[in-house]
């Protein structure tokens, strides 16, 4: 990253001076798509009732499955009925889903200091973006470092727990660079579920000629207690260690209406798992180191007779060593296109195509198309068709141990999404309903054929049938108070009954959630609520506040309260989530 942000340097100061003085335009949101985005952005991360950006997910479409406590040490993203593997997680538009297991797709190096907005794409999403959206798209986009900032913030509450957040944003002339850390503490609220969480995070732009370029990278440890994070029931106290490693550098360069976009990421992430720390029962220990290299390149111009074409390539490595999986790695070679046209009398359609040819595994293809026609100024009716696919994991395909069996045989699951939504954004009320359908052929889960069988085993699942019905509303009631809610109806048929499953459906039949921003004078105000019941399971009810109160011009305090209402629940099965929660602190913002 310092290289290259030397060299943009070198890049800036040897341009001619002619071209000081012309305006700069920057092109940011490169790939095209028609489908309905829900947005979390930068004040709703400061002011919604929790300290994780992860957390404020669970007031969203999106079923955050947490392990443990505050959204910060292990959850699982799904939507729609997707099983956690399900869901395409974004960087900055970059795929980064771990190639080990989606239990670490949430292990990502950012702070809230960080974030501009979270995407949340449920269902039918452009396939230019990669495979493994087989329930949506998550993506989380960075700010960029455009004005000198500084940020402290300090809170503390039950359970011993305590956090810290610095960042410090500089800006001189062509070129800024953002720096964060966090770190982030508790004594658990039971046995085992203590936690120790550290960020840093770096980011850099820096203005050339015919664009910018960008450079990020962060760093993640994490330690935590994981009781039962595995093997639900069995009373193991475990212990679980893992840090991450992300740089992604890239380039928005226009020439002659031409955007060029190349691309680097590169993630490492370490995993080492004890399965009973106190060494009674089990000596069981796990070391995985994981690699992914994925170096691509866009293109973008606007033509006449076609509208926006996109064109795209894409080469990856993903490589894993471990003293469980073994030592393996395969190489993916990807193309794809897009395009989108706005017709006549109000219609507008966009396509995607991609084809991804992953080591071991047939070339498989995957598309996405979408038809919107716009009327009576404010409304749309949005038609939309997609193909997932996604690949087993190293664990689905390696894994071993006394109780559970990977399968080297799997085969690629595949889906295809149906969607019909109508959208009405008006400038204080705006609504949405989207009907959906989804046919999974190939998912895979972990079962056993029979009681008798010694170990449950990854199998492909032949087919599912997901349907149902969401909906979205934002009120503007007044210059003081906003309603916004949201509600997801989901049924998931199985056709194959005779498997026994290890986890169970663990996804989200009902999910609500409603929440009333009081904007006063002197601070936001937040009170939501949240209901959401699982497949087979009682619902529960969560209750949630936040408060703040700007103390001077640069300072505020604020209090936060989590399960209010005190309940019992749990997100996965035999792992209990903590019960309320109360935490204060001061912020500084200069």
């Amino acid at each position: 990253m310092i290289f290259i942000f030397l060299c943009c340097y070198r890049c800036l100061w040897a341009q001619d001076n002619s071209l000081e003085d012309l305006e700069r335009i920057v092109v940011t949101k490169s790939k095209i798509h028609l489908y309905k985005t829900y947005d979390l952005d930068q004040d709703d991360l400061k002011d919604l009732p929790f300290n994780s950006p992860l957390e404020t997910l669970t007031l969203t479409e999106l079923d955050l499955q947490a392990r443990a406590a505050k959204g910060a040490i292990q959850d699982d993203f799904s939507l729609r009925g997707s099983t956690f593997q399900g869901v395409l997680v974004l960087f900055n538009g970059q795929r980064i889903n771990d190639p080990q297991t989606g239990h670490h797709n949430s292990d990502i190096p950012l702070t809230r200091a960080d974030i501009k907005r979270i995407e949340i794409t449920p269902g039918v999403s452009s396939a230019v973006f990669g495979p493994d959206a087989i329930g949506g798209a998550l993506n989380f986009i960075l700010k960029k470092p455009e004005e000198n900032k500084l940020l402290l913030e300090f809170s503390g509450g039950q359970h011993t727990s305590h956090s810290s957040l610095f960042s410090i944003t500089r800006r001189i002339d062509q070129a800024g660079i953002r720096v964060s850390v966090e770190n982030n503490q508790s004594d658990g609220y039971r046995e085992d579920t203590d936690f120790k969480k550290f960020n840093a995070t770096a980011d850099s732009t820096i203005g050339i000629p015919l664009g910018e370029i960008r450079a990020s990278y962060g760093y993640q440890e994490k330690e935590f207690g994981a009781p039962d994070f595995y093997t639900p029931g069995s009373n193991y106290l475990s212990q679980e260690w893992t840090k991450t490693h992300l740089l992604n550098a890239g380039a928005n360069i226009i020439k002659e209406g031409l955007l060029i976009r190349p691309n680097f990421l590169w993630r490492r992430h370490f995993d080492k798992f004890l399965l009973d720390k106190t060494l009674i029962r089990s000596s069981y220990l796990n070391h995985h180191r994981t690699d992914m290299l994925t170096p691509n390149i866009y293109l973008q111009k606007e033509l006449v007779p076609l509208g926006r074409v996109g064109f795209g390539l894409e080469y990856g490595q993903e490589l894993i060593n471990s003293t469980n999986l073994g030592k393996h790695g395969r190489a993916h070679t990807s193309v794809y296109l897009d395009q989108s046209k706005d017709l006549m009398q109000g219609f507008s359609f966009g396509l995607a195509a991609r084809s991804d040819d992953f080591e071991g595994f047939d070339r498989k293809f995957s598309g996405s198309g979408s038809l919107r026609y716009s009327f009576l100024t404010a409304s749309s009716l949005t038609l939309g068709l997609s193909r997932s696919i996604r690949v087993p994991s190293f664990t689905e395909l390696y894994y071993s141990d006394p109780t559970t069996e990977g399968n080297p045989d799997l085969s690629a699951e595949k889906s295809v999404n149906y969607q019909l939504e109508y959208n009405y954004a008006g400038e204080d009320f705006s609504f949405s309903l989207a009907a959906f359908l989804r046919d999974e052929d190939e998912f895979i889960d972990w079962v056993k054929r029979a009681p008798s069988q010694s170990k449950w085993v990854a199998e492909n699942i032949g087919e599912a049938y997901v349907s149902g019905f969401e909906n979205n509303l934002s009120l503007k009631i007044n210059q003081y108070l906003e309603l916004k809610a949201n509600y997801t109806y989901t049924d998931k048929n199985i056709r194959e009954k005779q498997y026994l499953y290890k986890y169970g459906p663990n996804y989200a039949r009902h999910l609500l959630n409603n929440l009333l921003e009081f904007n006063l004078p002197f601070g936001r105000q937040v009170v939501s609520y949240s209901y959401k019941k699982k497949d087979g399971r009682g619902g529960w009810s969560l209750l949630n506040l936040s408060l703040s109160y700007g103390l001077l011009k640069h300072s505020r305090i604020f209090f936060k309260a989590t399960n209010i209402l005190d309940k019992r629940y749990e997100e996965i099965l035999g792992v209990p989530q903590p019960g309320r929660w109360l935490e204060g602190g001061l912020s500084f913002e200069w």
